[in-house]
């Protein structure tokens, strides 16, 4: 195991990898920008470096920087979190090169997997249903063509990355010209790679995702499906699992068919794979994130397994030491994300608490939340035995959180989950007038 890791990353995740480091007694290196000085991930950890300036490609973009740290602490091992650096081949080969281990994927899978394009065509062979698509297209006239093929209306989505960049619905092939070059500028800032691919688009649809763990033995299981269709323009807002539209004949299968592709592919660590789940109940497979989702605490309140502990042991070589049979998925557990509106400076928090209520944060009085980085500063968590009582449960949470002096989501969270179709659990990626 890991004596000592370094957490190349901000915000609520960050602190959510230190908090786990110390319950297994690795020591850690916290890396900061010049406005995240007096941040709470830099106060938790053991030891902390400064690595350049607010903006994102200076600081937690820097692989140079970064790699420095780690070397200068003595740091065995990198934890990316999510985004940022975590699905960077890259990345992952110069912690490599330098004798530190990158907790995820290896680069060579990483690499491959990441290009959803090539993912879906590696998907296709292992038994799993796959939406209809092409490899990465050369050019809209390209687009156009192969857009006829598929007859529209299709997706266009990039290639590389996550988080609902470079995504761009498109009717007729009138639409094509300006989504198309307006994608690919989206994902080259966002991903340094423009290249995007389409798909057909299916609707109407739920967008469910499966957590996988897969160790270097072999060994793999799936944690349950998350239910993430409530969301505004690609974002998530709320998630939940299990999923009220998945029944318990379908969850069995599509384990069983996640959990063989899973091995099949060669896929070690923790990860997600993401469906599309029909009007008739049919998985079609989209993509894969090969690292930890922003929403993983839900299944880890369902299951009771923590996935930050077990990436870090996976990463060391230590095997999965249960079986498929042996997880247990009790209750309903919800998530909110809380999102900053504008930029500001805490005032006050008070955190809602009692039995199975959860709220990751970074938050801490005079906490300022700058342009730089993304609007997440906290999550609301709960569980429960059943899903009324963990909408019930999530309502007085959300009533009882308060963050004054920066603006949040916290009211519009609220009447979401006071949403009789939300309540009901017939919603889907229409909810908020998505597509």
């Amino acid at each position: 195991m890991f004596s000592k890791i370094l957490v190349a990353n901000r915000g609520e995740i960050a602190v959510r990898i230190i908090r786990a480091c110390k319950e297994m007694g690795i020591a850690t290196v916290a890396v900061y920008s010049e406005a995240d000085r007096n941040a709470l991930h830099v106060a938790l950890a053991d030891e902390s470096y400064c690595i350049g300036a607010p903006e994102a490609a200076e600081s937690y973009l820097n692989e140079k920087q970064i790699i420095s740290a780690a070397m200068m602490a003595g740091a065995q091992a990198i934890h990316p979190g999510y985004g940022f650096l975590s699905e960077n081949a890259h990345f992952a080969r110069l912690c490599r090169k330098n004798g530190i281990v990158f907790i995820g994927p290896d680069p060579d899978s990483m690499e491959r997997l990441s290009d959803k394009a090539i993912l879906k065509e590696l998907i296709s062979q292992t038994g799993l249903s796959v939406i209809p698509g092409t490899k990465a297209v050369s050019s809209v006239e390209d687009a156009k063509r192969l857009a006829e093929e598929l007859g529209f209306p299709v997706m266009l989505k990039a290639c590389a990355g996550g988080g609902g960049r470079g995504i761009r619905l498109i009717r007729s092939a009138d639409d094509l010209d300006e989504a198309y070059y307006s994608a690919v500028s989206e994902a080259a800032a966002a991903f340094s790679d423009g290249s995007v691919y389409l798909e057909k688009y299916v609707f109407p649809a739920r967008h469910v995702e499966l957590q996988i763990m897969a160790d270097e033995a072999g060994n793999a299981v799936c944690l349950g499906e998350r239910d993430c269709s409530l969301q505004r323009r690609n974002q998530k807002l709320i998630e939940e699992t299990p999923s009220p539209a998945v029944s318990r004949e379908q969850r069995d299968k599509i384990i069983a068919l996640a959990v063989d592709a899973v091995k099949k592919i060669g896929y070690t660590g923790v990860g997600t794979m993401e469906f599309l789940l029909d009007a008739d109940g049919n998985f079609w497979f989209m993509e894969m994130n090969v690292r930890l989702q922003v929403e993983h605490p839900v299944t880890e309140m369902l299951t009771g397994i923590d996935l930050v502990k077990w990436q870090i042991r996976i990463a060391a070589g230590v095997k999965i030491n249960f079986e498929q049979k042996d997880i247990r998925m009790r209750g309903s557990a919800i998530e909110c994300r809380i999102n900053a509106q504008s930029c500001g400076e805490l005032d006050m928090l008070h955190v809602p608490g009692g039995p199975f209520v959860r709220f990751d944060t970074y938050l801490i009085k005079g906490t300022k939340v700058t342009p730089y980085y993304d609007s997440l500063v906290g999550k609301v968590i709960v569980h429960a035995a059943t899903r009324e009582e963990a909408l019930r449960k999530m309502r007085a949470a959300l009533c009882e959180l308060v963050i004054e002096g920066i603006p949040t989501n916290i009211e519009e969270q609220l009447r979401f989950v006071e949403d009789e179709r939300f309540i009901s659990g017939n919603y889907d990626l229409t909810f908020m007038g998505n597509r």
